[in-house]
């Protein structure tokens, strides 16, 4: 299936590792020209070399980090010289620590907050510009499976992505006149650096796979099969969505 990816620009976040890398891998492979971010230079560059042997658009790796302002603005304007537009705008992050609520502080609260609402608002003001210039786009937020059913012991991301969630809804109806697609993805427990620290912290958490009804943890590249779907042209009438790709763990209806 021809997914109409060659030669879009995505930008991916924090996408040197994890679910974010496995995105940038996959739209790579269908054609398109990958922007890639992360702290850590080293890894951001060993990622770069390993999305440009399997894709075939060009791959520019910025460093920079999202929860803060001046790098976001450094990155949004490098992008923006020299690719001059965004196709695809995916919001992505690395989780905010585990923990209880009495357990936490003020500054846990505004980290998080930064962390996944704030760089998504910023890169999608930074982007949006030019996408409803060219009457067309996409943006999908890499959310979690939580925002739905809350994950014990993960209170600042079940509370927090639960706020982008909102941003994305209402951004859907806003954004449509512009045909632009607005859609979050819901990772469940997928087999990532993230999960792995996740376990070893709740041990508890292990027994989550018994309910998951495939009975197994996802890996990295059947989420990013789901997000290149949504990224794609075939899934032009679909926003304002928020999709499961948890193995059917979420047990609402």
């Amino acid at each position: 299936m021809d997914f109409g990816l060659k030669n879009k620009v995505v930008f991916i976040g924090g996408s040197s590792q994890g679910l974010g890398k496995s995105v940038a891998l996959e739209l790579a492979k269908e054609g398109a020209h990958v922007i890639i971010c992360a702290r850590n230079k080293e890894t951001l560059e060993n990622t770069k070399k390993e999305i440009e042997r399997g894709g075939t658009g060009e791959v520019l790796a910025l460093v920079g980090d999202l929860t803060k302002e001046n790098d976001r603005e450094k990155m949004i304007a490098q992008v923006l010289k020299k690719f001059k537009k965004v196709d695809i705008l995916i919001t992505n992050t690395g989780g905010p620590p585990s923990g209880k609520f009495e357990e936490l502080q003020a500054e846990d609260w505004q980290k998080t907050f930064e962390l996944l609402l704030g760089s998504a608002v910023a890169l999608i003001k930074g982007f949006l510009p030019g996408m409803k210039e060219q009457k067309s786009g996409r943006i999908i937020t890499i959310t979690s499976q939580a925002v739905k059913q809350p994950v014990a012991n993960l209170i600042l991301s079940n509370s927090v992505r639960a706020s982008v969630v909102g941003l994305m809804k209402t951004l859907a109806s806003e954004l449509g006149p512009y045909n632009i697609t607005v859609n979050n993805v819901m990772p469940g427990y997928t087999k990532t650096n993230r999960l792995a620290s996740l376990l070893e912290k709740n041990p508890e958490m292990k027994m989550a796979i018994n309910e998951i009804p495939l009975q197994r943890f996802a890996n990295p590249e059947e989420f990013a099969a789901a997000v290149a779907f949504l990224a794609s042209e075939r899934a032009s009438y679909i926003t304002g969505v928020s999709l499961p790709v948890d193995g059917g763990w979420i047990k609402s209806v």
